[in-house]
């Protein structure tokens, strides 16, 4: 009988158990100009610029409100208008429930707010647009908004803020939205002749009608870095033209370059460049004496009870711009 003396008895491997950790969702972002892996808290800190490469973030109407006006506090106006299904437009799906989906989304009735506060001290009007309902489309609602945000400046003789970013036209409104581009446009030309000022503020993306009407009809036209900015978008002009495009084209420092904006302005500098321009186009002066207090004029809210808050008497034209409405061109003599 044997004995196996230095037999070596194995016990059965246990298989080790790895935990694993659970990172939360949303803690990261990918940078879409360096691809880089960023802290969002980081990139939050940073007013949604990218703190490596500066690539702006897209951001919503109500961040962009809540980042320009004096301690954040603005009253909502126009908040009862809202798009209809006149068409009866359907593509993959009908865009009345489109509308709904949208509405629930973003939480706001169209692709656009009115807003009114103050900044710097100055009392300004305000319309921001909204990418993040249907691509920013201007439709009947939104020229509509857009328009009284127009006509609110000028029976206030406040300065006039827009804020685009949009994709143009909405096609499911046909002709009702492009002629959208016509009655703001009339409306500005009002604007422009009573010598209120208006600054135009393009942001990633900026194009279609919303391009070809009041973004670029600004006394000033300022663009945040790297936006894209046009009509047709560039691969539909490659196409047509069949040529290579230029590096950086339809982007806020080509049309610097060109002469198609006046400057560009880093999201961070944003407020304090606005209050510089306005206090440069507009009678400053005259401001600080009618504006109310801080603490009058920026109450929030909506509705009749906060537009009787704001009722206060129009402010004087301001006098650069008083003066260059009253200049008529010579008509020439005919012999």
């Amino acid at each position: 009988m044997e004995i196996a003396w230095f037999k070596k008895i194995r016990k059965p491997k246990q298989p080790v158990e790895h935990k694993r950790i659970q990172v939360p969702e949303g803690l990261w972002v990918k940078c879409n100009g360096c691809k880089e892996i960023i802290y969002k808290k980081e990139v939050l800190r940073n007013a949604n610029v990218c703190p490596k490469c500066n690539y702006h973030f897209r951001i919503s109407a109500r961040e962009r409100l809540s980042a320009l006006f004096d301690d954040g506090r603005y009253q909502e106006v126009d908040t009862d208008i809202y798009s209809v299904d006149p068409l009866k437009f359907r593509d993959m799906k009908p865009y009345r429930d489109r509308l709904r989906e949208y509405r629930e989304k973003t939480g706001i009735n169209d692709a656009v707010i009115n807003a009114r506060g103050t900044l710097g001290g100055i009392q300004v009007m305000m319309a921001v647009m909204e990418y993040g309902f249907m691509g920013g489309s201007m439709g009947s609602a939104v020229g509509e908004k857009v328009t009284r945000a127009i006509e609110r400046a000028l029976d206030e003789r406040i300065p006039l803020i827009i804020i685009s970013c949009s994709g143009g036209a909405r096609m499911q409104e046909g002709v009702l939205s492009l002629m959208q581009m016509a009655k703001i446009s009339a409306a500005l030309g009002k604007l422009h002749h009573a010598g209120v000022p208006y600054v135009s503020i393009l942001t990633d993306p900026t194009t279609g009608g919303v391009t070809a009407s009041f973004a670029m009809l600004g006394d000033l036209n300022i663009a945040e870095p790297k936006a894209l900015i046009g009509f047709a978008g560039p691969r539909v002009i490659e196409q047509t033209i069949r040529e290579k495009l230029p590096d950086e084209f339809q982007r806020s420092e080509f049309l610097v370059e060109h002469g198609m904006l006046d400057f560009i302005v880093e999201r961070r500098e944003m407020r304090k460049v606005l209050i510089r321009c306005l206090k440069f186009l507009f009678n400053a002066e005259a401001l600080d004496a009618s504006a109310p207090s801080s603490a009058s004029s920026t109450e929030t809210g909506t509705g009749s009870a906060a537009d009787a808050a704001w009722t206060r008497e129009p402010l004087p034209f301001p006098t650069p711009f008083a003066a260059r409405s009253k200049i008529t061109t010579p008509t020439p003599e005919i012999t």
